[in-house]
């Protein structure tokens, strides 16, 4: 399938099975019909680089995106124009919404902090989250009140909604800090699954983490392939892991790094 501009992100329907959305760096986001191959319709009010994009698991007719020009915007696949649009300060680097409830919505900022909106009304946050010390590339719900986030700072850190007030800045409610992956420069995937979490490293390895410890619970180096002898070498020549997936309801990962290779890994 493809797109008139280099993609950013992909995110498939939990519900309608064939639907897929994707942004690009033109700023446009587009939906597919992966049975068909043909994409069938596009939304394009940012005006800049768009970063990510997030279908509802409790609403499947709704999903968001997050850009550069320092918008959230959110959309309905029945509807040619967004339905809401929150402006934030900085630059918008991922957004997530949270798989159990249509309302909530998390996003992560250049501006180091995590914002949570409740999209009834999406004029203030619901929570303003401050605790990492660089760009925010990351947000994943780990259960209805615990978010995990990457950022460039070297670090994963969980957070407990619970300990997040309405009013000023949130920053007492880290109740973890993961470290051990190199993350300084590049998004390189965050995937969760039942407490498992799993990101991937500026050393071209893929590294997994329970909820509950602070450093990885064991990693995965891709190794590049010498393009003359076809062998498999650990000279990773500055490639990093992109991108992370776990299957659902399974110990299965998905991963890719920056040169195109895409392994499926087993958690035994």
């Amino acid at each position: 399938m493809p797109s008139k501009s280099k993609l950013s992100c992909v995110c498939w329907n939990n519900y309608i099975k064939n639907y897929l959305a994707s942004t690009d760096y033109d700023g446009t986001v587009q939906l597919w019909d992966a049975s068909s191959g043909q994409g069938f319709t596009q939304f394009t009010e940012h005006r800049k680089r768009t970063w990510s994009v997030s279908f509802s698991d409790v609403d499947p007719t709704k999903l968001a995106s997050g850009s550069d020009d320092c918008c959230v915007k959110v959309w309905s696949i029945n509807q040619k124009n967004c339905v809401d649009t929150i402006r934030n300060v900085a630059n918008v680097c991922c957004v997530q919404f949270s798989p159990y409830s249509s309302r909530m919505l998390a996003f992560g900022s250049a501006d180091y902090k995590i914002y949570c909106y409740d999209l009834r009304n999406t004029r203030i946050p619901w929570c303003t989250i401050l605790g990492h010390g660089k760009a925010v590339s990351y947000v994943r719900f780990l259960d209805p009140y615990t978010l995990v986030s990457a950022s460039t700072d070297n670090t994963l850190k969980i957070w407990d909604l619970n300990q997040t007030n309405c009013s000023g800045l949130s920053t007492d409610s880290c109740s973890l800090t993961l470290n051990g992956h190199t993350n300084e420069k590049n998004f390189v995937g965050l995937s969760v699954h039942d407490g498992y979490i799993t990101c991937g490293s500026e050393t071209n390895e893929v590294f997994s983490y329970y909820k509950t410890f602070p450093m990885p619970i064991t990693s995965h180096r891709f190794g590049s392939i010498d393009p003359i002898t076809g062998q498999v070498t650990n000279e990773d020549n500055q490639q990093f892991v992109s991108s992370v997936c776990w299957r659902g309801k399974s110990n299965m990962v998905v991963a890719a790094n920056s040169s195109g290779s895409i392994k499926v890994l087993e958690l035994v």
